[in-house]
């Protein structure tokens, strides 16, 4: 535990991709190693970098109803640890936000998994985390790897991201809806209540 103590503390206070981003880094992220659930998502948005409080935006609320729980549950890094690809707001770009800075995962997310121990469920979201957790997808699109959920359940479960940018994805995919969220739902909460 205190070593990981120490790589959590080494983590919040990196500046490696300083040179590269528009604003001064903010790692963000929540990790405890008694966590039985991890959110593997991709990097924190402007809201999220201004508050220092992983999803908290509308990203944030569409994740948590998916999963079925509160803010409180959400936030507790007991249950739920939070360890996006990348820990610093990128940056935004013409179609959104910039992509992880590709330096960030390399750098800590052995380190940091490694020291989740009692993991049951991991969801995985959006492209540069399924290119991560689930690299035998590679050429896969985000829609493929979603439909294909079956495949990696119930340890891991590939999700799109829950933006709001992602609205027409979801509208034209009611099967998302109709059958993965009520199974996401049912297997936080029998983790959650054990």
């Amino acid at each position: 535990m205190s070593r990981l103590r120490d790589v959590i503390a080494e983590a919040r206070a990196c500046t490696v991709c300083a040179p590269f981003l528009a604003h001064p880094p903010r790692p963000v992220f929540q990790l405890h190693p008694s966590a039985r659930i991890l959110v593997a998502g991709q990097a924190p948005g402007r809201r999220v970098h201004e508050s220092g409080l992983p999803f908290d935006d509308p990203s944030g609320d569409r994740l948590r109803e998916w999963m079925g729980i509160d803010r409180a549950t959400f936030y507790d890094e007991t249950r739920l640890a939070i360890v996006p690809m990348g820990f610093c707001f990128p940056g935004t770009g013409r179609a959104g936000d910039l992509p992880p800075r590709p330096e960030c995962a390399p750098l800590w997310r052995e380190k940091l998994l490694g020291g989740l121990k009692h993991l049951e469920l991991t969801l995985v979201i959006g492209q540069y985390a399924h290119a991560y957790h689930l690299p035998e997808t590679k050429g896969r699109s985000v829609t493929e790897i979603v439909a294909a959920w079956r495949d990696h359940w119930p340890r891991v479960v590939p999700l799109p991201h829950p933006s709001p940018r992602n609205n027409r994805w979801l509208r034209e995919r009611p099967w998302f809806d109709r059958e993965l969220v009520p199974e996401v739902r049912s297997r936080v909460q029998d983790i959650l209540t054990d």
